[in-house]
């Protein structure tokens, strides 16, 4: 049997990819907050007094994983819980001063790391990258969420 070329598979490159994105993180951005953590403070800047399901839809975090990245976060007093007064059982986000300066500082190297993460390729292939990687995870996200059942058509009197 002849080896595989791994160059044609996404799920190889896919992982590559993140060790690359991984290690820049770790030397440009933060080796405190992770790109995950971070993903939620910027989630919470765009809608502050969200829910954690809500919250863990607009980032794509499963709810096991949303769940331990709001307690790592409330734990380093980047986030607030308050209780909805609509429904006691869920709890609305919300960032404190010291989360608001994080992810303020976080952002500006975010960006740095981008250009660096980037380089290798002109604006518009760029461009072309971000679309295919969003369409793609978006798909992948429909793979999470499968839609249910087809209803059974209606009965004809």
């Amino acid at each position: 049997m002849a080896a595989v070329d791994l160059t044609t598979h996404p799920g190889h490159l896919a992982r590559r990819l993140q060790q690359a994105h991984h290690l820049l993180w770790n030397t440009m951005v933060s080796e405190e907050i992770t790109s995950p953590q971070y993903a939620v403070l910027n989630a919470l800047v765009a809608e502050p007094g969200v829910d954690q399901r809500t919250v863990g839809d607009r980032v794509g975090l499963d709810r096991s994983t949303i769940a331990e990245v709001i307690s790592r976060l409330d734990r380093r007093g980047l986030l607030a819980k308050a209780r909805d007064p609509r429904d006691g059982r869920r709890f609305l986000l919300r960032l404190t001063d010291d989360g608001v300066r994080i992810h303020r500082r976080l952002t500006v190297r975010t960006a740095r790391m981008n250009q660096v993460f980037l380089g290798p390729l002109t604006p518009g292939e760029q461009t072309v990258l971000l679309d295919l990687l969003r369409r793609v995870s978006d798909a992948a996200e429909g793979l999470r969420h499968p839609p249910g059942p087809e209803p059974a058509p209606a009965a004809i009197p």
